[in-house]
């Protein structure tokens, strides 16, 4: 028989040991070399992207600092490898800021709140790493929103304040627990105390229950004409020739073949049920533009549609903070297991598979339109507070399904010594994603000049 596992009081006690490698105090300072260049990193990037597209990522980064954050990834994993790490590990989102949360139906009609985005996703990284861009991403979406600065710090604190209240209580349940629980947005909804927020939610999901929710500019559309074909919406979403670069980064026919094949057989009898019918090409996200990305149309014989997208998966830019984190199988697969092992409902046609002709690795997966609405419709001064809340608290239970809660329950303690510390990293990150914009932005403008 193997021996006994350490009992809660010991990896609580394991946790709180780690403060003397790694104090609490540690993370409030933003450490390394920051005269790194941050624009010739995102230009690594492009190598490998569709080039028609590259300009249009370029222009919604340069648009505010929050969406350059968006899109520099691989810009603060390369700076958060100077950070001090605690050595308690989970399942990283790998992209943790706050418009990579959303809510969700599941099949059961609830509405669950949960990450929605695991391109970067990659097991074993410190769990400081997504709270930190998590923390971050307030601080710079309060600054564009124009909240005093004491405020974006308080924010940020707030949220790591949720993580950790919320961490400690997931350490009393049992594994299967965790496992099995959810954040039920009607649920946390009614604790929120901004009444405008809690009514503009309960639309929400009233509409979403009713199948009303409006389809947002970036979902395909069916062509008015009636036939059973997408309709184009360039440079977002289009066809394309067969002679052309998206039309060799993906072959339909042979890695939609492999991808049914990998799937579980009842959903590839359940996937059988429906034809391709049309196939285009999607641009996708911010950091994500440029990427190859595509969107099938299945439909029944009756002509009823839903969409398959297949999306391009790389290697994740967290692989920077550590050699041996590299992920050596398909990076479709890499994706997909993070957000098994992150979300509490995940879509059934998950999936990856391989464009042979081109090399390129994808993970499958339905395209719904039902996520909890943009910032815009939700951040005000007093309803981003709530929102960020509800993040850290999303976020706790996602790492607690792979990380150790007693352990890193430990770690942060009862105190607010963390929250601060992490508060005040969020907001030296965000002064520094200003700066890193700005020479983004500049160079934009200078080749916006150049081409006229």
């Amino acid at each position: 028989m193997s021996s006994p596992l350490p009992n809660r009081a010991e990896r609580y006690a394991k946790g709180k040991s780690l403060r003397k490698v790694t104090p609490r105090g540690a993370h409030g300072k933003l450490v390394g070399p920051m005269d790194r260049d941050a624009n010739a990193i995102l230009a690594a990037q492009n190598k490998t992207r569709l080039p028609a597209l590259i300009p249009l990522r370029a222009e919604l980064m340069a648009s505010n600092p929050f969406a350059y954050l968006r899109g520099a990834a691989a810009v603060m994993a390369h700076d958060l490898q100077w950070q001090p790490m605690v050595g308690a590990k989970v399942q990283a989102c790998g992209d943790c800021h706050l418009m990579n949360f959303g809510a969700f139906a599941t099949p059961e009609d609830n509405i669950l709140f949960d990450i929605n985005d695991f391109d970067e996703t990659l097991p074993g990284v410190d769990f400081t790493v997504d709270l930190k861009r998590l923390a971050a991403s307030i601080v710079v979406a309060a600054a564009d929103l124009g909240l005093a600065a004491a405020k974006r710090r308080a924010l940020a604190a707030t949220a790591v304040r949720a993580y950790r209240k919320r961490m400690d209580s997931l350490s009393y349940l049992t594994p299967l627990e965790i496992w099995h629980s959810r954040i039920d947005l009607e649920s946390e909804t009614r604790k929120f105390r901004n009444a405008a927020l809690r009514r503009k939610i309960e639309v929400l999901i009233a509409r979403a229950r009713g199948r009303g929710l409006d389809r947002d500019d970036n979902f395909p559309r069916l062509a008015e004409s009636g036939a059973p074909v997408v309709h184009d919406k360039a440079p977002r979403i289009f066809h394309f020739p067969a002679d052309s670069d998206a039309a060799r980064g993906f072959d339909p026919k042979a890695a939609l073949a492999a991808y049914r094949d990998m799937l579980a057989p009842a959903v590839r009898n359940l996937l059988d049920r429906y034809a391709l019918r049309d196939f285009v090409f999607k641009a996708v996200g911010v950091g994500s533009v440029g990427t190859y990305c595509y969107v099938g149309l299945y439909m029944t014989s009756d002509d009823e549609p839903i969409f398959l997208q297949m999306k391009e998966a790389v290697h994740s830019v967290l692989e920077v903070l550590d050699d041996r984190l590299a992920y050596k199988g398909n990076q479709g697969e890499r994706v997909v297991e993070g957000q098994r092992m992150m979300q509490a409902a995940s879509d059934i046609f998950l999936g990856w598979t391989r464009n042979k002709k081109s090399g390129r690795q994808y993970y499958v997966r339905i395209l719904k339109n039902r996520r909890l609405g943009a910032m815009s419709e939700i951040a005000e001064e007093t309803g981003i507070a709530e929102y960020a809340r509800l993040c850290g608290r999303t976020l706790a239970r996602a790492h607690a399904r792979s990380g150790d809660p007693a352990m890193m329950s430990g770690y942060m303690g009862d105190s607010d010594a963390f929250d601060e510390a992490i508060g005040d990293f969020a907001v030296a990150y965000a002064k520094q994603t200003e700066i890193d914009h700005q020479a983004w932005a500049s160079i934009q403008k200078s080749a916006g000049g150049a081409k006229k």
